[in-house]
């Protein structure tokens, strides 16, 4: 078997390819491109097209796509071939500059949120040249953005890629103030921690929940769940760990450094984590993650859950998104040193990101906003759905004494010992790890844990980075006018301490005390549900800083607005229709049957002798007959609510009486409907139980 590093990204047109395939002219202007933003003209795209078709046909490969993430959550792609007739009567492999440039893609089937019309076809999809190349499936797949006719962006790469460029300006202007001339640029980077469950394929085919909707509806709880912790990093099974090995190498042939694999709390949940990488490449990856998850795990009989909640009761699957900011020249501007209570400049960005948090908790807490996340956000297994920061006990007791204008008494690092004398010691870390906070400093970098499964990870620094860049740039006028910057400098990192405190929490986010006092004593927001958080993204501040910075336009929010919404209603709506169809189809008729063979077991029993107890039946088939009786009427009740819900005018409306109405009754019926489940006899069960689906892959 080849070494890794002999076939690493092998399918990547990365700068080795480039290196040995371009020209010493091409490449210094296209590396200009990608580490500069300069613009260059045909005749390097040219060149570039004709070197990255000979790579990919040599490599296999027959087409080429533009490979681009519309507002859907996943993925499009439109394949053409490279082949051109010739002359005589064959064809030519051809690739120009303009088609590695641009493309076509219809762009009226694709969320819109009202941007386009439907008989208003034409979108475009633009080569985003930071974003390497790379073949999947015998197809030179092309990153890029995508665009409506009148240049609106109808993707997440776009606003991705101008949160980044804000946010990039701004830093530049703090560092200069500091002296720091020789940065070209500032980057944010993003490691994101992958969960997932993997439940066997023959099972999840006669879930219909499952197949539909992504998760469980239905359930009792299992006898066994996660109760001893002992699938937590437990061995990993024969069969996992053959799909952990082929998914590693197609993602390490991609260029993809996935890094950790372990099993996960719950039965049946795994995590993948990859090292960091620069965040629009972190989110290309991610999602190519993602699509390699689900194939592979099709090629071991098996299916890759990524819903965010798949079954009721155990923990559901998080996307933890580790995000820094770092020079071109590879300093970490998260980085405390040796002694953060004298690093300004360390101080400064840590202020911005504590202010840029607290400023926009709404747009953080929407950023990852689903119909599925609602399930699990607050479910004391996730943070909960209200924003605060973690920074541990020594940055918050620097902080501290900042505000106080007091010197800081730091302490020596406690050295480990572990009471053996063959184990070595080793220093503590300044600060312990809060998987109960939202907003987690980790040592150089911030870990927000909130973001869902199957989110997109461009949503949430979007948000992130634009709200960091607004922050920066009110440091950056004042500091630049400043008669005094040393004296501005303190003055300022003193006020934001003392304006953003009561976001930092550091104690146990899962206590419901601390639910009351972050809402009641200290302000902080709430949005449990999409329905509540979404409609802010049209807040007046929100709208002012994220056209200020140019990452969207009013009308760009005013339809991702729209669709997320709509993207909720429709969720939901296909869970309710999904659950009324298996109660009518397969529950009912399972305990009508499983009632109709007790009730003949007792007239049996009956004729055989008249003093035989048949009390068991009678206990069983009163409580089968209530059941029946109660989920045919929730059922109906449900299916009315679903009628009337489409007399709503307004998306926002309707998703509020899903919010209000809809989802209760959906709760109502499932609580029956798994009570059914523990008095009905298996073999009656119309489908695989949760000790079956969470407990079968070996």
């Amino acid at each position: 078997m080849k070494n890794v590093s002999d076939y690493f990204g092998c399918m990547v047109f990365d700068d080795r390819v480039m290196k040995a395939t371009l020209s010493a002219e091409v490449y210094q202007r296209l590396r200009k491109t990608i580490d500069e933003g300069a613009a260059f003209d045909l005749s390097v795209a040219n060149a570039v097209a004709e070197a990255m078709k000979n790579w990919a046909v040599s490599k296999g490969a027959t087409h080429y796509t533009h490979w681009f993430q519309p507002l859907t959550g996943i993925t499009a792609e439109k394949h053409d071939s490279f082949i051109s007739p010739s002359p005589d009567g064959g064809v030519l492999m051809e690739f120009s500059g303009k088609e590695l440039i641009q493309g076509e893609p219809d762009a009226s089937s694709f969320p819109s949120g009202g941007l386009r019309a439907t008989f208003e076809a034409r979108g475009y999809t633009a080569w985003d040249p930071t974003s390497y190349a790379f073949i999947k499936d015998r197809t030179l797949c092309i990153p890029t953005a995508f665009c409506a006719y009148g240049g609106e962006a109808l993707d997440k790469k776009t606003p991705l890629l101008r949160s980044m460029e804000a946010l990039n300006r701004q830093a530049l202007r703090i560092l200069h103030l500091f002296g720091n001339d020789e940065v070209k640029c500032v980057r944010t980077s993003v490691g994101p921690e992958q969960e997932y469950f993997l439940v066997d394929k023959e099972m999840y085919e006669k879930r219909k929940d499952l197949v539909l909707t992504g998760r469980t509806l239905f359930g009792a709880k299992s006898p066994k769940g996660q109760e001893l912790d002992d699938h937590y990093f437990g061995v990993i099974k024969p069969r996992v760990a053959d799909y952990m090995e082929e998914l590693n190498k197609e993602l390490w042939k991609l260029g993809i450094l996935a890094k950790t694999e372990h099993n996960e709390v719950a039965p049946a949940q795994h995590e993948l984590a990859p090292i960091y990488a620069t965040t629009n490449i972190a989110a290309d990856h991610n999602q190519l993650t993602m699509e390699l998850m689900q194939k592979i795990a099709a090629k071991h009989g098996l299916v890759c859950l990524l819903h965010e909640k798949p079954f009721e009761g155990v923990n559901g699957s998080g996307k933890h998104n580790n995000w820094s900011i770092a020079t071109d020249e590879g300093v970490n501007l998260l980085s405390p040193g040796e002694t953060p209570y004298e690093n300004a400049q360390f101080l400064l960005f840590l202020c911005a990101v504590i202010k840029a948090v607290d400023n926009y908790q709404d747009l953080l807490r929407l950023s990852v906003a689903t119909a599925g996340n609602d399930h699990r956000l607050g479910a004391n297994e996730a943070p909960p759905a209200v924003v605060s920061i973690f920074l541990g006990d020594e940055l918050t007791a620097i902080l501290e004494a900042i505000e106080k204008n007091e010197p800081y008494k730091g302490t020596e690092a406690t050295v480990m010992k572990l009471g053996v004398d063959v184990l070595p010691k080793f220093p503590r870390d300044n600060t312990d790890r809060n998987r109960t906070s939202p907003f987690a400093f980790t040592g150089n970098k911030f870990e927000f844990r909130m973001l869902g499964s199957a989110n997109s990870i461009s949503c949430v620094n979007i948000m992130l980075n634009s709200a960091v860049a607004e922050s920066l740039k009110i440091y950056a006028d004042r500091l630049e006018s400043a008669e005094d910057f040393e004296v501005s400098l303190q003055a300022m990192i003193r006020k934001t301490i003392k304006d953003h405190k009561h976001i930092l929490f550091n104690g146990n986010g899962y206590d419901e005390a601390w639910i009351e006092e972050a809402t009641i004593k200290r302000g902080l927001l709430n949005y449990p549900t999409t329905a509540d958080c979404m409609p802010h993204l049209l807040d007046e501040k929100n709208v002012k800083m994220l056209t200020g910075h140019k990452v969207f336009t009013e009308s760009e929010l005013k339809s991702r607005c729209e669709i997320m919404l709509e993207n909720y209603c429709k969720s939901v709506t296909i869970e309710a229709n999904t659950m009324a169809d298996m109660s009518r189809k397969q529950i009912l008729p399972a305990v009508e049957k499983y009632t109709l063979a007790i009730s003949k077991t007792a007239e049996m029993k009956k004729r055989i002798s008249s003093s035989i107890s048949i009390g068991l039946e009678s206990k069983l088939l009163e409580k089968l007959s209530l059941l029946a009786e109660q989920m045919d009427e929730k059922v109906s009740e449900l299916e009315q609510i679903m009628l009337n819900l489409r007399e709503c005018e307004e998306i926002k409306e309707e998703s509020c009486v899903i919010r209000d109405r809809v989802l209760p009754k959906m709760d109502e019926l499932r609580g029956l409907a798994d009570k059914a489940e523990t008095v009905t006899a298996e073999e009656y069960w119309p489908f695989p139980t949760y000790a079956d689906l969470l407990f079968s892959v070996n």
